[in-house]
């Protein structure tokens, strides 16, 4: 299976406030969606909504909940929000159909970027790209003399003299909760490393040099961060960052525009974005893409009206309306003001996610095993070798090995 990978060229912005516009037909027949919940799955349902007969269901847990929603029969929900890795799981599993009738009938303004295709199938529609990139607080770095980090080494020495001058509750935030966003953080370290997961027969390549690396600097971190970093969340580090408790964080792009947001933040104008730091080969983050499945357990004329609502959320009117609520692949898209640091990640070089069946399954390896080190139960050697393990189980029950 090959997934076609969408490389982010330009540059890229962040969220602002929400705003819906008309939906051009009247929706008779029931649609439901469930997706993340960050501001641009905000605008896109808040657009859908418009049309009538919408259930917009937006939940950071979506992840978890959508396979077998997906999989019941008839389906629980007829839209999915999806990104590069989300996917697989209902690819794997048959649960989302191929788009190319609908695409045909209905995604003439589509541009050719938004269309991902799998064995020449168009399998889903990309609305927007999304990475990690060095959010901080530029008030406190220029009170404290400190140029903008490059490296992880800069970082901690950056960390350090924060601490030291006690501005704020914790130097550095980080979305290290245990699972999804702990496994998140590894790859992108990995990943800034030169590291490979997986070999060309499905076998585990993390337990090297590279791997320790990568689980050193991140317990580094942890040592400038709040004790309970392994329930921190990307909506944890953003509050953290709009309640004036934290002064730097390599967090999503998709979540700066919060910064700003005069409703709930306390730093507006004093959080900026700057390339996430550089590891020994890359900088370390991992470029997504997020769009839209839909179901394939629903009748042909829900999938039709599914489709034809997610159009509608997904137009040149609605990024025009919301045009820092993302970095978006839709025409009428003109880059915002908190555009350069996750451009500037892309340019230096960081790579795509690695989405893929056993890189799912490597995912939830490192998510469940990272912990261990972090909290000293094990070292970086053992954690790896521990991980591996677990990985060869679950390969081994998915026929993904021997």
């Amino acid at each position: 299976m090959k997934l076609k990978t969408i490389l982010m060229a330009g540059v890229m912005s962040v969220a602002g406030s929400i705003v819906a516009a008309d939906c051009a037909f009247e929706n008779t027949v029931e649609v439901r969606s469930l997706s993340a919940g960050f501001e641009a799955w905000k605008a896109v349902t808040d657009a859908m909504a418009e049309c009538g007969n919408v259930e917009a269901n937006l939940d950071q847990d979506f992840r978890e909940k959508q396979p077998e929603a997906f999989a019941a029969n008839p389906s629980l929900y007829h839209i999915g929000g999806v990104a590069n890795s989300t996917m697989i799981p209902l690819l794997t599993s048959g649960s989302i159909r191929p788009l190319d009738d609908l695409v045909a009938k209905y995604g003439q303004n589509l541009t050719p970027n938004q269309k991902i295709t799998v064995d020449g199938k168009i399998m889903a529609i990309a609305m927007m790209v999304n990475n990690q990139h060095l959010m901080y607080r530029e008030d406190i770095l220029n009170d404290l003399g400190i140029a903008v980090p490059g490296t992880y080494d800069e970082v901690l020495a950056a960390a350090e003299k924060i601490k030291a001058a006690g501005v704020v509750d914790y130097p550095l935030g980080g979305t290290f909760k245990t699972g999804w966003n702990l496994g998140e953080e590894f790859i992108n370290m990995y990943l800034g490393e030169g590291g490979s997961f997986i070999d060309g027969n499905n076998m585990p390549t993390i337990n090297n040099e590279k791997g320790i690396k990568s689980l050193e600097t991140l317990k580094a971190l942890t040592a400038y961060m709040d004790p309970e970093y392994l329930v921190s969340d990307s909506t944890y580090v953003q509050q953290q960052f709009q309640q004036g408790k934290i002064a730097m964080a390599n967090l999503w792009a998709s979540r700066g525009g919060a910064m700003d947001d005069e409703a709930e933040s306390q730093v507006v104008g004093k959080v900026k974005m700057a390339a996430a730091p550089m590891g020994s080969a890359a900088p370390a983050s991992s470029i997504w893409w997020d769009g839209i499945v839909i179901a394939t357990n629903i009748t042909d004329e829900e999938a039709e009206a599914a489709f034809r609502v997610a159009m509608e959320g997904m137009d040149e009117e609605v990024v025009k309306a919301n045009n820092d609520a993302a970095v978006w692949l839709i025409k009428g898209y003109e880059p915002g003001p908190l555009a350069a640091g996750a451009a500037a990640t892309a340019q230096k070089g960081a790579k795509p996610y690695p989405a893929s069946g056993p890189m799912g399954i490597m995912h939830t390896s490192l998510g469940n095993g990272i912990s261990d080190y972090l909290t000293g139960a094990k070292d970086a050697a053992t954690a790896l070798a521990d991980i591996e393990a677990a990985y060869k189980t679950a390969a081994k029950e998915s026929g993904l090995i021997d």
